[in-house]
C-alpha cells in the first residue's frame, strides 16, 4: 500500500519538477504554470509541453 502511494506522488510530481526546471519560460508564467498544473494536473502539463513559453523571452 504505502509502496503504491509513494509511486503515485512521485507520478503527480514529475511534471512540477520539469516545469519548475524549465529555462524557457519566465519566473511568473513559471509560477502560473506550477499552479495549473497543480489544480488540473496532466492536462496542463500536456498544454505546457505543446504552448509554453507563450510570450518570447527579454534577451536582457
Amino acid at each position: 500500500m504505502a509502496f503504491t502511494i509513494l509511486i503515485l506522488l512521485v507520478f503527480w510530481l514529475i511534471p512540477l519538477v520539469i516545469i519548475a526546471r524549465n529555462k524557457k519560460v519566465s519566473a511568473n508564467e513559471k509560477l502560473a504554470w506550477l499552479l495549473a498544473t497543480i489544480f488540473v494536473s496532466w492536462l496542463s502539463f500536456i498544454l505546457f509541453l505543446l504552448l509554453a513559453p507563450l510570450k518570447p523571452r527579454d534577451s536582457h
